[in-house]
């Protein structure tokens, strides 16, 4: 950090700024996205419920063609990373 003197003998600090911090907690909350994703695949297989295999996942099967939509589990996957952002911002 660096300190400059002005004329009213007032100091600025440099390096510091208001961009600067929300970068990094930008960044933080990417690391905890991340580190709860992969505990998540970790463990995937343990849960009640399959990720991607809920009720209201959209499979419509053709005979030479499948179509899949997981709409729920966006639905379910949104609603939690809304939670959690929201609650970092707090």
């Amino acid at each position: 950090m660096f300190v400059t003197q002005y004329a009213g003998g007032a100091t600025n600090t440099k390096g510091t700024t208001l961009e600067s911090m929300g970068a990094s907690r930008v960044l933080i909350a990417l690391g905890v996205v991340l580190i709860a994703a992969g505990v998540l695949f970790r463990f995937a297989g343990r849960l009640p419920f399959k990720l991607g295999r809920l009720p209201g996942d959209i499979l419509i099967q053709g005979k030479h063609s499948s179509f899949y939509f997981p709409l729920t589990t966006c639905i379910l996957l949104s609603v939690a990373l809304s939670l959690l952002l929201w609650a970092l911002r707090r």
